[in-house]
């Protein structure tokens, strides 16, 4: 079993400070000009520049892509759907949905966190950063011909400020408003002392038509399909079962440099099954042509069906070089019960990762540590003479351990029951003042202490059965409750649960999204990723030196700051990670030799079908292969 959560799509968390320093033209008020931003160096692309890269730019067109979901965003499932707006808390949003969806500017996969013009052409930023002025390219058009003007880009921003999914809603909190000057002009202002990734999150969001939505409310779930603006449109579809997306043949921008050699399928198509041996199955038989697998058991003993051995299905192990960020089963400290960082620690030490990699996953994983794993963002060792310039004047209200190295989870002696863990285990719940009668852990107002893990695959139960086994050993009585998806992420946004697993990570240049997952804000909201309810001012401090860092050595320095707090606090039980994406597809497919470091594997956007599947197509340069 790979990562319950595939790979989280995240609201964008790349940093952005104000311009791109391209050629700028500057104004005489002190505005720069370009055609893209970028946080804290020169954009690569110059403004003329053809296209990005690491496409292929005679990529050819048509085509099917099956698949099923391996990331999601906002109010997504990976199990179900039954709705098509997918930017809202309320229902399941369908995947896919932002393939219909234009946005002012578009990210470039080889750049940690740069963006080039989509709908805007260009962009004028004020001196002091708070004023974005977006100029939009005249040939932009809704799927319904009518034109896509500076006033619907203005009622997408301001709409989904205020009435748009509580991430979005967080991540725009220094976003002010957005004003159309005329049809052609856009302007955004933000607050001072604003989040250094929100502008970038701003111009990544979807832009919506205003005429439609000022017959239809915006923040009701729906099965209407909604008028779009981007490279497809929804095709036929059926709720909780499969979406199928249509490629705009004339689509207004098809030419642009940013998506020469990208949307290449006529047919983009999600199937949706609740069970992941299920799907496998659906895989072999051909009901979808592509699959990233994150199950190591499937991976390591069921790839071995008539097709993979005469070629027509296709593995391939491509690195993934992105933070891998954190995994694990998150504890809601909004309970009474787990407020105690020792009963956290406790329920820590008897998670036996060391054999339940060996004997479940066939080895395949590391330990997480870190929310920033796999990234030079991870603390390591004491803390630096600048880590300690920002921490000290925290000391005596934090743990002392932030002050050496950081909190690491204990090996085991890969047993499955390491003695000395539990020992030290129940050590720390007597501390706590949980005490032992008769064989039952009893909480400090006498009730037996009870853990439930929420769960919506039944494929990750035999990762629970031996942390469970071990929690009854300390006196615990755990049970895993198996959950529908609509229910699981009800009692999620609700935070309705005990113990329930998350994947996230961040990008190169983390900024206000940090806000969501760790901030003591986000633990009231609904909906919001802080599943821990983490709620400490020192945590509140370090994100926001995160977030004001104008360089990236300073950026890392309170990265890493950031990184001892959380993990001294103890708030969730960290399971695993891999550095490469595995791969499996029907030998139809094609894909640019050199994917996009920062993208990851950048399926369907940038593959292609291949119209002779036995046949070699040259390269972009046209020398062979």
């Amino acid at each position: 079993m790979a990562q319950l959560n595939r790979r989280e799509v995240l609201v964008l968390g790349v940093g952005a400070l104000a311009a791109a320093r391209i050629s700028p033209a500057s104004a005489a008020d002190g505005e720069t000009t370009a055609h893209g931003m970028s946080a804290f160096g020169d954009l690569k692309y110059k403004a003329d520049f053809p296209h990005f890269d690491y496409v292929d730019p005679q990529a050819p067109k048509g085509g099917l892509f099956s698949t099923i979901p391996s990331s999601r965003a906002f109010n997504q499932s990976f199990q179900t759907f039954n709705s098509l707006n997918a930017y809202i808390l309320k229902g399941d949003g369908a995947q896919g949905m932002g393939l219909t969806f234009a946005s002012l500017m578009a990210r470039a996969g080889d750049e940690p966190d740069a963006m080039y013009g989509l709908a805007a052409a260009r962009v004028a930023i004020s001196a002091d950063g708070l004023s974005y002025r977006f100029t939009m390219r005249p040939e932009a058009r809704f799927h319904d011909g009518s034109k896509l003007t500076a006033r619907d880009a203005a009622f997408s921003l301001n709409i989904l400020k205020a009435k748009g999914h509580p991430l979005i809603t967080q991540q725009m909190r220094d976003f002010i408003e957005a004003k159309a000057v005329d049809d052609s002009t856009l302007l955004v202002t933000f607050k001072p002392k604003r989040g250094r990734d929100v502008p970038l999150f701003v111009a990544a969001l979807p832009l919506f038509s205003e005429a439609y939505y000022a017959k239809r409310p915006f923040d009701e779930s729906t099965m209407e399909i909604p008028l779009g603006s981007g490279p497809y449109k929804v095709g036929p579809f059926e709720s909780g079962r499969f979406i199928a997306f249509e490629r705009v043949k004339d689509w207004w921008g098809a030419a642009l440099p940013v998506n020469v050699g990208a949307f290449n399928f006529d047919t983009v198509r999600f199937e949706f099954y609740r069970d992941r041996d299920v799907a496998f199955e659906g895989f072999t038989g051909r009901n979808y042509l592509y699959r990233e697998e994150f199950t190591s058991r499937i991976w390591n003993t069921r790839y071995d069906f008539p097709a993979i051995h005469e070629g027509r299905v296709k593995r391939e192990t491509l690195p993934d070089e992105t933070p891998s960020g954190a995994q694990g089963w998150f504890i809601n400290t909004r309970r009474d019960k787990f407020k105690d960082p020792r009963v956290r620690e406790a329920l820590g030490c008897a998670f036996d990762f060391e054999w339940t990699n060996k004997t479940i996953m066939y080895g395949a994983y590391a330990r997480t540590v870190s929310p920033f794993q796999n990234s030079d963002m991870m603390a390591v060792g004491p803390p630096s003479a600048d880590e300690l310039a920002l921490l000290e004047p925290f000391r005596g209200k934090v743990p002392d351990e932030v002050f050496g190295a950081p909190f690491v989870p204990p090996a085991s002696d890969g047993s499955g029951q390491d003695r000395a863990l539990l020992r030290r285990g129940g050590q720390l719940l007597t501390e706590a003042g949980f005490v032992v009668k008769d064989r039952k852990r009893l909480m400090p107002n006498g009730e037996p202490m009870r853990v439930e893990f929420l769960l919506d695959e039944p494929a990750f139960q035999a990762h629970h059965m031996p942390f469970v086994k071990n929690l009854a050993t300390l006196g615990i009585e755990a049970t895993v409750r198996l959950v529908d998806p609509v229910q699981s992420r009800a009692r999620r946004d609700d935070f309705d649960f005990d113990m329930a697993i998350e994947r996230f990570s961040f990008s190169t240049v983390p900024g206000e999204a940090l806000r969501n997952f760790f901030s003591s804000q986000s633990a009231a909201i609904k909906g919001s990723n802080n599943l821990a309810g983490i709620a400490d001012p020192a945590i509140d401090a370090m994100i926001d030196r995160v977030i004001a860092a104008d360089s990236r050595a300073d950026l890392v320095v309170a990265a890493r700051a950031l990184d001892r707090l959380v993990r001294a606090g103890r708030y969730w039980v960290p399971q695993w990670f891999s550095s490469s994406h595995r791969l499996a597809y029907w030998d139809v497919f094609g894909h640019p030799p050199n994917l996009p470091k920062y993208t990851g594997v950048s399926a369907p956007d940038l593959w292609w079908a291949k119209s002779n599947p036995a046949a070699e197509r040259s390269d972009p340069k046209g020398e062979g292969k």
